[in-house]
């Protein structure tokens, strides 16, 4: 059996160490159903056992728990032993992992590691298909494992060319993915959602480096301004950054991946190779 099917490492950090979950699954989603209510955060690691910006991973999981409740008091140093642990167990070239906080049992962190796969270079190559979903998450600025039970009808829903959902809230205004935060360029200007999306940490690197390229305005975008769109593209951490060249079956200007999500990603790339740090 080769290791992207066989089951992934799923443990539970303990004040007295490691114990292996009572569930055994094949991925991160498989997972979900048996993970308990709390926060959580995803990222992936860089040649084996280096993170980007692990620690605004672990500022933005705190916060997200004392926005909901969680007395949390997160020992990191504990946590980066328990995790690097894991990781050399796992083997993985690279790893995606998720973080899990339980709110009934906030010193039990979820850990769950499976090999990291990028993003198909068809995908990089000829931009992402997305399309519109009408759903927006219900506390936007904390990672909840509530919107991950929340958004998987829907994202099983999607049709098989669709790479990602964009939320569309009532009024029409594009705010963020599934899982990822959504750019577009209109008029010259890149465009974002600055209230009502989660404070992606790529986002917060990408929102750096973006004005070496282009002047950039934190504010949603609306349905009516897809076919004026120049460019459009999407991040996350596990992904970096992915260009979009469909929307609902409206091609993104000619269809293309653009100059700039192009220049933009190679940049991140940069930049994510310059500030990886060991876990």
């Amino acid at each position: 059996m080769s290791q992207t099917a066989e089951r992934i490492l799923t443990f539970i950090l303990t004040p007295d160490g490691l114990e292996p979950t009572p569930y055994q699954v094949s991925s991160l989603p498989e997972a979900v159903p048996h993970e308990p209510q709390g926060v959580y955060t995803v990222a992936r690691t860089f040649h084996g056992h280096c993170a980007l910006l692990f620690d605004a991973h672990l500022d933005r999981l705190e916060e997200s728990a004392r926005l909901t409740g969680i007395p949390l008091v997160l020992d990191r140093a504990w946590l980066r032993a328990g995790l690097r642990e894991l990781l050399a167990r796992a083997g993985y070239p690279d790893t995606k992992f998720r973080i899990t906080i339980p709110h009934d049992a906030p010193d039990h962190l979820y850990l769950a590691l499976e090999p990291y796969h990028p993003v198909p270079e068809s995908i990089q190559q000829q931009g992402a298909r997305v399309i519109t979903v009408p759903m927006v998450r219900e506390n936007p600025v904390a990672k909840t494992t509530e919107w991950m039970t929340t958004r998987r009808p829907a994202y099983e829903r999607l049709p098989a060319d669709a790479y990602e959902g964009i939320l569309v809230n009532e009024d029409g205004w594009l705010l963020e993915g599934f899982s990822c935060n959504f750019y577009g360029v209109l008029d010259g200007v890149l465009r974002t959602a600055g209230d009502g999306v989660l404070a992606g940490i790529t986002r917060k690197a990408v929102l750096g480096i973006a004005p070496e390229y282009v002047p950039v305005e934190r504010h949603a975008l609306h349905q009516r301004d897809v076919p004026r769109l120049s460019e459009a593209f999407l991040t996350s951490s596990g992904r970096g950054v992915v260009p979009i060249t469909v929307i609902d079956g409206q091609p993104v200007a000619d269809g293309s991946v653009g100059a700039l999500a192009a220049a933009i990603r190679a940049r991140y790339e940069e930049w994510a190779e310059a500030n990886m740090e060991p876990i």
